[in-house]
């Protein structure tokens, strides 16, 4: 199958909520490890095509502050994969700058080195951003930037002041928002982000997510009239030739 798309409304921000490893694995008959190690090679592919496609921004949850949660054996199993995973021939391959969003202060230290390391060598990349949610929740950052507006005590308190003290600061909103995996939720991702964002749920599991899964997405999202609070024919009306003259 080969899904056409228009190359001039292709989403300059896209976030993903990577979801099926564990299933995947399971159903396999392996451990949820090896579902993880998969959905790290349909990072890698994601990566590469949306550069080739013009996305600009690419957003993808990696780990929340509730998975802090899960038995200690997982969570240090998917640290150490994250580590191994975030291999800077990637993102120079591609010319991605890579960022990271989340607690920081959280992860093991030698995640935290090459976290920031990666960001510093990837620094003048400009084909695209990669952006990995790590720690992150959206309940998290929201209550982060309270506390920072409070300590900072600006003047004035207008939707762009807490848009510039979320961790999202340096990137738009994102256009479309992906989950993979068949749930059908939002798990406390970009909350505040994702007012206007356009929302694709699929069934199948991350690690299957492919090139040609992607390009389905983004045409569903072609085929949606974004309206953001108007009327369709006011939408209709402002994109007529006749108001572009």
């Amino acid at each position: 199958m080969n899904t056409e798309l228009d190359r001039k409304r292709i989403p300059q921000h896209i976030a993903i909520i990577m979801d099926g490893n564990g299933r995947w694995a399971n159903e396999r008959g392996k451990e949820r490890s090896f579902g993880h190690q998969a959905g790290v090679d349909a990072v890698h592919k994601i990566t590469s095509e949306c550069v080739r496609l013009g996305v600009k921004y690419l957003t993808l949850y990696t780990f929340s502050t509730e998975n802090w949660n899960r038995p200690a054996e997982e969570v240090s199993a998917l640290m150490g994969l994250i580590l191994t995973s975030l291999e800077e021939e990637i993102f120079m391959k591609n010319n991605v700058r890579f960022r990271m969003i989340g607690d920081m202060n959280r992860l093991p230290a030698d995640v935290q080195v090459k976290i920031k390391e990666l960001e510093e060598h990837t620094a003048k990349n400009d084909a695209m951003t990669a952006v990995i949610a790590l720690s992150y929740s959206s309940r998290w950052e929201i209550t982060k930037a309270v506390r920072d507006i409070v300590a900072d005590a600006p003047k004035e308190i207008t939707e762009d002041t807490i848009s510039q003290y979320l961790e999202t600061r340096f990137m738009p909103d994102p256009e479309l928002l992906i989950r993979t995996g068949g749930e059908k939720r939002i798990s406390n991702y970009l909350l505040w982000q994702i007012a206007y964002s356009e929302l694709y749920f699929c069934d199948t599991y991350w690690p299957d997510f492919d090139e040609e899964a992607l390009h389905l997405a983004i045409a569903d999202y072609q085929g949606r009239q974004r309206r953001f609070g108007k009327t369709e024919a006011q939408v209709e009306s402002e994109a007529s030739p006749l108001n572009n003259k």
